[in-house]
């Protein structure tokens, strides 16, 4: 396993600093964000696919400060019922395939989208019950008319500019929320598509990380180190699915937490060990989003963590069995 840190939370320093920073606290690889919902300050596709000169600039940059990319991430909603705002996604899910090809990146993190209850909707529509039937038959309009033809485009493009892994983040408010989701839609369509693995989402949704980890065994190729405290309290008033403004820090159901903040040490172990048994050994990529802390405090108490517990040797020989 390698140390990785989506560098988007550094979005206020140049690429050349960032890197400078989190090489100085061991981080091994980078996770660049290259449009849709996440900013692509350190890696801007309409900029580099239009100069390899400054493509070589920041593999150079890389070089310098021992880093190597662990994956491109374009997080959108390319199946957005809004034609427009589909395209947009679209296009950076596009170029960011095409990014990767120019910089020898293997994996492209983004969400499986969500479209609308019918053709002529503006909004997405998450469905989260099954009674009454109507909201089986968005999921089955969602699904069969729009989802899957989608994505069995989609892996085509990535497969025409060499990309190997569409990692999709199990994230509720799109199609694929859980493993059984994203099963669905990777059976349905390629098993080039597999799992960003985040726990953050899993754990407010009442999930176990070590049992979804299970599930997904050969289907995670990339993994989000994010952790999640939910209140007990206000889970007892108000349950889980909590649409309050993630700045309400006091009130809601959950918050998202820096690794180790929320679950606990212990948790991270399994984690990662459960990691280790179903053969991931791939990047360990920090993505802080943390309201308690600043960037600086939340990354580096977040590396300091995740170098510790990540597991980086292969196993001995079982010399005791």
């Amino acid at each position: 396993m390698k140390l990785s840190v989506l560098t988007v939370p550094l979005q206020s320093l140049s690429a050349e600093d960032a890197f400078k920073y989190l090489s100085s606290l061991g981080v091994e690889q980078v996770e660049l964000g290259t449009g849709g919902y996440t900013n692509y300050n350190h890696c801007n596709p309409a900029v580099l696919l239009e100069d390899d000169g400054k493509v070589e600039e920041l593999k150079n940059l890389l070089k310098k400060y021992n880093l190597t990319i662990s994956a491109l991430s374009c997080h959108g909603n390319p199946v957005h019922p809004n034609k427009k705002v589909a395209e947009e996604y679209h296009k950076a899910y596009v170029d960011t395939c095409k990014l990767a090809q120019k910089l020898g990146v293997e994996t492209v993190v983004t969400f499986s989208g969500c479209p609308g209850d019918c053709e002529n909707s503006e909004r997405p529509n998450w469905v989260t019950c099954a009674w009454p039937n109507e909201y089986g038959e968005i999921l089955e309009y969602q699904w069969n008319d729009v989802l899957i033809p989608y994505w069995k485009e989609a892996v085509k493009i990535a497969k025409s500019y060499g990309v190997k892994y569409i990692a999709l983040e199990m994230h509720p408010g799109f199609c694929v929320y859980n493993p059984s989701t994203l099963k669905k839609l990777r059976n349905a369509v390629d098993d080039m598509i597999g799992a960003n693995f985040d726990p953050s989402h899993l754990i407010w949704q009442g999930m176990d990380p070590c049992v979804a980890i299970g599930e997904l065994k050969g289907a995670i190729y990339h993994f989000h180190a994010k952790d999640t405290i939910v209140d007990p309290i206000n889970k007892a008033k108000n349950g889980v699915l909590d649409t309050q403004n993630l700045g309400s820090l006091s009130d809601r159901t959950w918050l998202f937490r820096t690794v180790g903040y929320g679950t606990g040490e212990k948790n991270w172990k399994d984690i990662f060990s459960k990691l280790k048994t179903v053969g991931y050994d791939g990047a360990i990529s920090i993505e802080h989003e943390d309201g308690l802390m600043s960037v600086k405090e939340g990354l580096e108490k977040a590396v300091e963590i995740v170098d510790k517990l990540i597991i980086r040797e292969n196993p001995a020989e079982m010399w005791w069995a």
